[in-house]
């Protein structure tokens, strides 16, 4: 009748109780770090899913220090994701050219993590070949327990979508003998990772594991209210769910129509107005190639030059982005404008909504937005509506 969290509470508080714990403590809520973590991650040498892997993706934990040291001794492409992936899913480290020993030693620290990396996002073309990550507690079956906040199994269903793992992609864990413990099959859910290899201080078990890995990410679980609070978390997801819309799969959420059918109408009349003030030009877009494009005309009656409106400043637009691909993308995270002032041109767009309560809240849901591989720079635009104009900067 044990819990998940009945079993992590139990293995904290024995490696705290029996002086296996080691820094940072107390590691209660952590993914544990443990004495012997070090010999146990020198094991994976020792493996030829390691020997033959040329990129490695290493959860940032403590303990898996002495995996991302060893991959980067062996010279191997080595990911490590953003810490709570608040800004994106991977950082690739990247050592300087004739790194010493102990530059690597630092490396594949947390501090090197944020010194020697460069950003890898949905559209990096990752390619990982073995897969690295940090227990509580898990069973010889394979079956994993991580510290309750799930993003281990996030960061996999991640690169399910984005291709960057096949379903034959082992998966590895570093732990202490003594977080080896039998763990229910009832407590493990369909996004729960599971492993192939356990390495220890003093064993490597093959798992040979039968249950199915994650899929990718399993929206129509997702309540509505979940999906929200976790974009404040985890602001690339709304980028992932974007782009697999965009291939045809089903992301619905589990009460998403029961929500949409008690909101307001207002995301509707605002989508209906940048239609009609955006239409005549579409047309065009393809004679105005090297020139501004603004995808509007005059002010339409309904706006009736209002000092209320309010301009959002959309940048860092990829050339190979449409006008319509952003308007999709805007209607998909409910921030649609009255109106559309395309400048592909110059990569960005500038958005008018009817007031800046509005406009705040657009900047708020298109935040962490990529397309075309670029995370969009959103904010309010610093120069706003002047009697009834958008003021922009033209070229001459």
């Amino acid at each position: 009748g044990a819990s998940k969290q009945d079993v992590r509470e139990k293995v904290w508080d024995y490696l705290e109780a029996s002086g296996l714990a080691a820094f940072p403590r107390p590691v209660h809520r952590r993914i544990p770090n443990f004495q012997g973590s070090h010999q146990a991650c020198c094991s994976i040498k020792e493996l030829d899913v390691f020997n033959k892997a040329r990129e490695i993706k290493v959860d940032p934990d403590k303990p898996l220090e002495g995996v991302r040291l060893a991959a980067l001794q062996a010279r191997k492409t080595l990911l490590v994701p953003t810490p709570r992936l608040r800004t994106g899913l991977f950082n690739r480290i990247v050592p300087p050219s004739g790194a010493t020993k102990e530059i690597l030693r630092i490396c594949a620290t947390a501090q090197g993590i944020k010194e020697y990396s460069v950003p890898v996002g949905l559209d990096g073309k990752a390619r990982v070949d073995l897969v690295v990550v940090g227990s509580v507690a898990v069973s010889e079956k394979g079956w994993r327990i991580g510290k309750g906040e799930g993003y281990a199994d996030m960061e996999y269903a991640m690169m399910v979508s984005m291709g960057a793992v096949q379903e034959d992609t082992p998966v590895i864990t570093i732990v202490h003998d003594c977080q080896v413990v039998d763990i229910a099959e009832e407590l493990l859910d369909d996004h729960d990772l599971t492993v192939d290899y356990i390495l220890t201080p003093t064993r490597t078990i093959k798992t040979n594991c039968k249950r199915p890995k994650p899929q990718g990410i399993i929206w129509h679980k997702a309540s509505y209210l979940c999906y929200c609070e976790m974009l404040e978390k985890i602001p690339i997801l709304k980028s992932l769910r974007y782009r697999e819309k965009q291939t045809g799969k089903d992301v619905t959420l589990r009460d998403e129509h029961s929500d949409l059918a008690n909101a307001t109408t207002a995301a509707a009349s605002n989508e209906e107005a940048m239609a009609e003030n955006t239409r005549p030009q579409a047309a065009m877009g393809s004679a105005q190639t090297g020139r501004r494009h603004a995808e509007s005309d005059s002010l339409s009656p309904r706006l009736g030059g209002s000092a209320m409106i309010t301009t959002v400043y959309v940048g860092n637009i990829p050339p190979s982005i449409r006008v319509s691909e952003l308007k999709c993308a805007l209607r998909e995270f409910r921030a649609t404008p009255l109106r559309l002032n395309w400048q592909g041109a110059q990569h960005r767009a500038f958005l008018d909504y009817k007031d800046k309560a509005t406009a705040e809240s657009a900047v708020s849901s298109l935040k962490g937005l990529s397309l075309g591989g670029n995370t969009l720079r959103v904010e309010l635009a610093k120069n706003q509506r002047n009697k009834g104009q958008v003021e922009i900067n033209s070229q001459k």
